[in-house]
C-alpha cells in the first residue's frame, strides 16, 4: 500500500464502539438451556419409584407399631396373671397361730375400699382360718353409709358367735360416726390417746339454689307425678312438710345408732347428755366415758391381749386388672347424688 492510500483512508471516529470480533469457525459457543423434559416415560418411572419408597417406609413403620402394641398387651396380660397368682398363693398359704388383721380405711361407702362387701370378705377369711387366735379390725375412718356400717356390724356379731373368736377394734386416727358403729361390734376397743372417737349422729347435707335462680331470672321447670317426688331437689324450695319428713327419717336412723352403741358397749358406757349429741372426743376422754376400753395400738393388742404376736393381714387387695377395670362413672354418679343431698350419712 502506498503512502497516498494511507493518507486518503478515513480516520476512525473518536468515540466509535469497537466492532465485535468475528467468531472463528469451530470456536466454543455458550450452551443453550436444555428444553423442558416432556412428560413421558422417564417422569412416570421417577414418580413410581418415589411412591414405592414411601409405601415401603410406611409399611415398615406400621409393622413396628403393631409389634410394639402386641408385645405391650402381652406384657400387661402376663403381669396381671402373675399378680392374681400371687394374691391367690398368699391367701391360700397355711398359717400357724397368729392375730388376724382386717383394715377399715377411708369413707364407708358401697363400691369403695371400705364397703361392706370388701370388709366382710376379709373378715370371713380371718374367722375361718384355724390359726387365727383373734381378729383385729384396725380403723381409720370418718364414717359414711349407715347401711354399709349396719351390714358389717350384724355380720361381725354373727361370725363371732359362729366361730367363737373374739374381735378387737384398734383405732388409729379416727373412728367417727359410721366407723364407730362398726367398732362397737368388737369385744374390746383400743385407741390412741389422741384418736378421734364418737360423733354418734346422722346428717344429710346438700344445697338450695332456688333463691339464686330467682335472682338471675331463671325458671325451674320440674314436672313430677307424686306430691313429694321432687323432694330435696336443690333447685326447688323445701317445704316444711318435706323438711319434717326428712328430719323424722334422720331421727329414726339416729335411734338405731344409739341402740347399737348401747347394745355393743353395755354397762361399760357412761352416758351423759352429750354422748349421743354428735360430739366427738379424743382417745383419752373416750376411755373415761366408756366409749373405748383402753389405750393401745395394733402390736400391743396382738402381743399382750391376743397373745399371738405374728400378724397376718386378711384385707382384700385390688390387683392390677381390677384397678384397670374400675368404673369411674359409678363413683362419679354416686358423688353427684350425695352432692344433691340424696343420701344420709353417719359422719
Amino acid at each position: 500500500m502506498s503512502p497516498q492510500d494511507d493518507a486518503s483512508a478515513p480516520a476512525p471516529a473518536p468515540n466509535a464502539a469497537p466492532l465485535p470480533d468475528p467468531v472463528a469457525p469451530g470456536a466454543d459457543t455458550p450452551a443453550a438451556a436444555p428444553p423442558p423434559m416432556p412428560i413421558g416415560r422417564g417422569s412416570f418411572d421417577h414418580v413410581m419409584e418415589q411412591f414405592a419408597r414411601d409405601y415401603v417406609r410406611d409399611r415398615r413403620s406400621s409393622r413396628r407399631w403393631n409389634l410394639f402394641f402386641r408385645f405391650g398387651w402381652l406384657a400387661l396380660g402376663v403381669f396381671a396373671a402373675w399378680t392374681i397368682h400371687q394374691d391367690t398363693t398368699t391367701s391360700s398359704a397355711p398359717s400357724g397361730p397368729h392375730s388376724a388383721l382386717v383394715e377399715l380405711r377411708g369413707e364407708i361407702a358401697a363400691g369403695g375400699e371400705a364397703s361392706a362387701e370388701v370388709l366382710l370378705s376379709g373378715l370371713k377369711s380371718a374367722f375361718e382360718d384355724a390359726g387365727a387366735q383373734g381378729v383385729i379390725i384396725r380403723i381409720n375412718s370418718p364414717g359414711g353409709s349407715p347401711v354399709q356400717a349396719g351390714i358389717v356390724y350384724d355380720e361381725v356379731k354373727r361370725l363371732k358367735a359362729l366361730h367363737n373368736k373374739k374381735v378387737y377394734a384398734v383405732v388409729e386416727e379416727s373412728a367417727a360416726s359410721g366407723a364407730y358403729y362398726i367398732a362397737v361390734a368388737a369385744d374390746e376397743i383400743y385407741v390412741d390417746k389422741a384418736s378421734i372417737v364418737g360423733s354418734i349422729g346422722v346428717l344429710m347435707d346438700g344445697f338450695g339454689f332456688d333463691k339464686v335462680l330467682e335472682k338471675v331470672g331463671v325458671e325451674r321447670r320440674l314436672l313430677t307425678a307424686g306430691e313429694n317426688k321432687g323432694m330435696l331437689d336443690p333447685y326447688s324450695p323445701l317445704s316444711e312438710k318435706q323438711r319434717g319428713y326428712a328430719q323424722a327419717m334422720l331421727d329414726q336412723i339416729h335411734r338405731q345408732f344409739i341402740d347399737t352403741v348401747r347394745e355393743g358397749r353395755g354397762e361399760r358406757l357412761k352416758e351423759t347428755p352429750e354422748t349421743f349429741s354428735g360430739l366427738f372426743w379424743n382417745g383419752e376422754e373416750a376411755v373415761k366415758m366408756g366409749l373405748a376400753d383402753g389405750l393401745g395400738n395394733l402390736d400391743h393388742v396382738a402381743r399382750d391381749v391376743i397373745k399371738a404376736e405374728e400378724i397376718i393381714d386378711y384385707t382384700p387387695k385390688e390387683n392390677v386388672a381390677e384397678r384397670l377395670a374400675k368404673r369411674f362413672g359409678a363413683a362419679i354418679g354416686e358423688g353427684a347424688v350425695r352432692a344433691l343431698g340424696g343420701l344420709p350419712a353417719l359422719r
